[in-house]
């Protein structure tokens, strides 16, 4: 499945016309050697009086668009057709730096890696730490990618995945407490015990491609989606999937890549009216191979 394209789009409704403040749009693919942006269009309605793109701090795309004008809807459509090229799932050999923990990162790139080693949530009693330490041998130094296989199929296995409709993603703690949550959820969960560990860690936002699904309306199966990456020496960036216990970028489709979850949105803004003008928001996703989409 080289090819695939992405169709997102999300509609606003509101009670009567509104004015709309400065909105940022995180929907473009992210381009690497192992993924390729062939196109992308991003239609807004009422168009914006200025829409301008720009790289965060991750080197991520953002478009941030304002507007002059009242509606009673705001439309943003995202379409992107990229080239997945999927690497095959990385294993360590006893040769690289890495493959037993613990490790030590390089004098060079580890002050290019702290914000991805200290945790960012608090854990006052060590029961994240002590999760994370399960995944230890307890003699003996333990093989890296144990680990991190371990705690993907771990949370796959025997956590409960549960929708949430609270903005935002929950604490770790709480996410380990009730053993549920989304994706994101899920995500920084496994970021932050990683980084108990003193294992870099980052967040990632993007695109799930789901083969033939039909479950959840989608027409070619699919939905927005987040997991980890994990900064190895030798070995770069490493994507962990713990919702579907993927390891590698098979079905991934990266969008954006942050330090905290909260810095990687798909889309964020505000409106200018009361607070009962709101009246619902509509999200449709699809994500097809080219092949579907020249069949219909």
């Amino acid at each position: 499945m080289p090819l695939l394209t992405i169709h997102h789009k999300t509609e606003y409704r509101y009670a009567h016309p509104v004015a709309f403040g400065e909105h940022r749009i995180m929907l473009r693919p992210r381009d690497t050697h192992d993924l390729r942006v062939l196109a992308y269009d991003l239609e807004i309605e009422p168009q914006p009086m200025q829409l301008r793109w720009i790289h965060d701090v991750f080197g991520n795309s953002v478009a941030i668009a304002i507007f002059d004008e009242r509606a009673e809807t705001l439309t943003f459509t995202s379409t992107a057709t990229v080239e997945h090229n999927p690497a095959e799932e990385y294993a360590l050999t006893p040769d690289d730096p890495a493959y037993f923990y613990p490790f030590l990162y390089d004098d060079e790139e580890f002050p290019d890696l702290v914000q991805f080693i200290t945790p960012q949530y608090g854990d006052p009693q060590g029961e994240l730490s002590a999760w994370a330490r399960n995944f230890l041998d307890a003699e003996g130094p333990t093989p890296t990618f144990k680990i991190l296989s371990g705690m993907t199929h771990g949370i796959r296995e025997a956590f409960t995945y549960r929708k949430r409709h609270e903005q935002g993603t929950q604490h770790p703690l709480d996410t380990l407490q009730t053993r549920s949550g989304t994706c994101r959820d899920y995500a920084l969960f496994m970021i932050e015990a990683l980084r108990r560990l003193g294992i870099a860690a980052r967040f990632v936002s993007g695109y799930l491609f789901i083969p033939g699904d039909r479950a959840h309306g989608y027409k070619g199966g699919g939905s927005t989606h987040a997991w980890v990456q994990v900064y190895l020496p030798s070995a770069g960036w490493i994507e962990f999937d713990p919702t579907n216990g993927i390891v590698g970028t098979r079905d991934l489709v990266r969008v954006a890549v942050a330090r905290d979850p909260r810095q990687a949105i798909p889309l964020h803004g505000c409106y200018l009216g009361s607070a009962d003008a709101f009246a619902g928001m509509e999200v449709s996703i699809n994500v097809v191979s080219a092949d579907h989409v020249v069949e219909a």
